[in-house]
């Protein structure tokens, strides 16, 4: 069934009384873009902060790299015109693109890149990857225009990793003040942050290529509620809504005869957040308890309207080296209860759930909620705010379980990082890891890369739910919007108006 079927009639019904409720709004201006996102970033640079919603804003627009990851995930030039690599994989030479200029005016040079990846590196960073950055033994710059950056130990994905929001070139100048007032190299300059409503972007006059950047203001319109995002398409105050979370009110939207509604793929893996080091979730049983009580289909056709694929493990399923492995632990709830009994709980398990502020984590933790209950689990919701999200859970690490999707592309080697928030330590799955991250040959890292897969699905590290689909809404004739995501950005470069 579509579902577009499965939204039916009253799905209209919902989105057209959302939408009485707004102004009706005109079309924008055709050198213009209102774009909606359902979350504000906590700030706008991306080196200093783990929230997603800061690189869906700013890479690519605000902020560059020395590559570009391009829709089908291959790697492209950008700062970085072209590059060389040695034969032991360790040493990397940059050619950058020449005349290239910062937002305030000084010039971009090989200094900028030194110092942006050393900062990532040292020891106060708050850089989410600074692992890839401590990997590097030296980052030097025989001239303006020449990086050559010396590896510790060589990494077949560097040139992807140095395309994602966490590689991000800035100036030295201007580092400090980036998260309220950010400077970069991009197509678009930052003029404006109305905290609780929006963030504009204009064109830079500037840009080495502005022939090709075809909208002269960009706005980032902050919008949680998502009727609301429905009644702001449907009336034309919105243009773009490049990933939408409104599944009831997804009929409306494909009624519309002026709106283009499409499906394509994420790196989003929404999870069952677990807190390893918990007394009762560090053993390997409650964690298969949990694992056989999930029902992936019921939280796909109940929080997501059909739109998610199951996953058993943390790797997406577009990805050729993923492994099935939704099969591991199959639904069982007598099996559930029989392995909390054996983990010491006859009398059942009493546990947090915190969700972050996303449908996806409030609706689906109500039906994850449901079947561990029924599974002899004693769950306890707990609706919280992103910056209580990140504090609490992401850094704190006080807390039980969560859902949120991880949509950094190809970040199964989160799991290896002693300190992050799963609290996963296990010296086994880290050895896999560093395999696969050293290894050239491609046949070799792909075993390594299942290995790894299946080690995550044993253990039942977390609960492995569904691949968050991207769902893209947008005027018909707004057009070079991507429809999948090899990672949640708006590469607004490319859009223009028919």
């Amino acid at each position: 069934m579509t579902i577009a079927r499965k939204i039916g009639a009253a799905a209209a019904v919902v989105a057209m009384a959302a939408l009485a409720a707004l102004p009706f709004g005109a079309q924008a201006a055709k050198n213009s873009v209102n774009v909606a996102m359902t979350l504000e970033p906590p700030g706008l640079d991306p080196r200093a902060n783990a929230a997603a919603a800061i690189g869906q804003i700013a890479l690519y627009n605000i902020y560059e790299n020395l590559t570009h990851i391009n829709q089908d995930a291959t790697v492209s030039p950008m700062l970085a015109k072209s590059w060389s690599i040695s034969d032991d994989g360790l040493v990397f030479t940059f050619d950058l693109v020449q005349g290239v200029k910062f937002h305030d005016g000084s010039d971009f040079t090989a200094a900028d890149v030194k110092y942006t990846f050393e900062a990532n590196a040292a020891e106060d960073s708050k850089n989410k990857r600074k692992d890839r950055f401590v990997n590097m033994a030296k980052v030097e710059a025989p001239d303006a225009n020449t990086v050559r950056i010396t590896l510790k130990e060589a990494r077949p994905m560097f040139l992807f990793w140095m395309g994602e929001s966490t590689a991000v070139i800035v100036g030295q100048e201007s580092a400090a003040t980036n998260a309220t007032k950010p400077i970069g190299t991009g197509p678009f300059k930052f003029v404006s942050w109305v905290k609780g409503d929006s963030v504009l972007m204009e064109k830079n006059a500037d840009y080495r290529d502005a022939a090709s950047v075809r909208l002269d203001k960009v706005k980032f319109r902050f919008i949680n509620d998502q009727a609301a995002q429905v009644a702001a398409m449907m009336s034309g105050d919105l243009d773009l809504i490049p990933f939408s979370r409104a599944s009831a009110g997804l009929g409306a939207l494909q009624a519309n005869p002026d709106i283009e509604v499409s499906f394509g793929t994420t790196e989003g893996e929404t999870i069952l957040s677990t807190n390893n080091k918990h007394p009762a979730l560090a053993k390997l049983k409650v964690r298969q308890a949990i694992a056989h009580a999930i029902d992936r289909k019921e939280i796909i056709d109940g929080a997501m309207f059909g739109a998610g694929i199951p996953i058993g493990t943390h790797f997406a399923p577009h990805n050729p080296d993923y492994l099935d492995l939704t099969g591991t632990y199959p639904l069982d709830r007598a099996k559930s209860k029989a392995l909390l009994v054996e983990a010491g709980y006859p009398d059942g398990l009493a546990l947090s759930l915190k969700l972050p502020p996303v449908p996806y984590a409030r609706e689906g933790g109500q039906i994850v909620a449901q079947q561990l209950n029924k599974a002899g689990f004693k769950i306890t919701i707990e609706n919280v705010e992103w910056a209580v999200w990140l504090k609490q859970v992401y850094k704190q690490k006080t807390y039980d379980l969560s859902i949120v999707s991880h949509v950094e592309p190809m970040d199964i080697g989160i799991y290896a990082q002693t300190d992050y928030y799963f609290q996963y330590d296990n010296k086994e799955f880290n050895d896999i890891m560093a395999k696969a991250d050293g290894a050239r040959d491609p046949a070799m890292r792909s075993e390594y890369l299942k290995l790894a897969q299946k080690k995550l699905a044993g253990d039942a590290v977390n609960g492995f739910l569904f691949q968050l689909a991207k769902t893209t809404v947008r005027k018909k004739d707004l057009m070079g919007v991507w429809t999948n995501s090899p990672m949640f950005v708006n590469d607004m470069r490319t859009v223009y108006w028919q």
